[in-house]
């Protein structure tokens, strides 16, 4: 499935496709063939997943893929919960995973973030889990304050010493949390979550940025466009070696014309 432009900005491949739907089975299809070679070359594939709206279109693509892909020898992990959000609360990302992915393609084991636990204790569980299952596969978004998963502009951190820790989310992502339909208001949105940082997201073997949608265009170009910088964190990037950015013509809306 060809992208209707292709360009590399640093060492991020960038392919931007024509729709959401095209976008969609172009990642879904890189996603399954290295989930199959992992499993093809050890017997068991490690891949954490993002959640939210916006990786609907690739999720639903993927887990359809029931012959394609080893999901019985694939273990899977996500990125963040909220502090204090259970997994049967209707925002929870566990709940998320579990519905989209879990219960629909039945990997081997699926590694949950529990936002109810002890926050610095669950960091650390969560830390030693990634360090067991190293990632083959990161699919990750890009939020509307450039964060990857809630590493939001004041607490991300390029070189963070931590693969897990708790942070603050700023108004920006709290905001989008409401747009997106999971909240009814700003203050219904828990101000503290855990997130898998930076530097663990991008230690996978390969990292793919799904990020459709118009409302995605700002940080896209800030990702693409803009220096290297946490005041876009998604910049990271550009710097992984192992990364590749899927896009439609809404979320490259704003990218100056090659």
């Amino acid at each position: 499935m060809d992208p209707v432009e292709q360009r590399k900005v640093d060492t991020l491949d960038v392919m931007i496709y024509g729709d959401v739907h095209a976008m969609a089975r172009a990642a879904a299809n890189e996603a399954a063939a290295i989930i199959a070679t992992a499993v093809a070359d050890r017997g068991v594939a490690h891949a954490m997943f993002a959640t939210g709206n916006s990786q609907l279109a690739f999720v639903e693509q993927l887990v359809e893929r029931t012959s394609g892909v080893p999901w019985s020898a694939t273990v899977i992990f996500h990125m963040d919960e909220y502090i204090g959000i259970g997994p049967d609360h209707p925002a929870s990302f566990q709940r998320w995973i579990h519905q989209r992915i879990a219960e629909r393609a039945h990997p081997q084991a699926v590694h949950f973030v529990d936002g109810l636990a002890e926050p610095d204790g669950e960091c650390e569980r969560y830390a030693g889990l990634l360090r067991t299952y190293p990632l083959d596969l990161c699919c990750l978004g890009i939020g509307e304050n450039g964060h990857l998963a809630f590493n939001d502009p004041p607490v991300a951190d390029f070189d963070d010493p931590l693969d897990v820790k708790v942070v603050e989310l700023d108004l920006a992502c709290r905001r989008q949390q409401v747009n997106e339909g999971h909240f009814a208001d700003v203050g219904a949105v828990p101000d503290r979550a855990i997130t898998v940082t930076i530097p663990a997201l991008l230690a996978a073997r390969r990292v793919l940025a799904i990020v459709p949608e118009a409302r995605k265009a700002e940080p896209v170009r800030a990702t693409l466009e803009g220096p290297r910088s946490t005041d876009c964190p998604a910049t990271a990037l550009r710097g992984a070696g192992n990364a590749a950015l899927y896009l439609d013509h809404g979320s490259a809306g704003l990218l100056v014309k090659h």
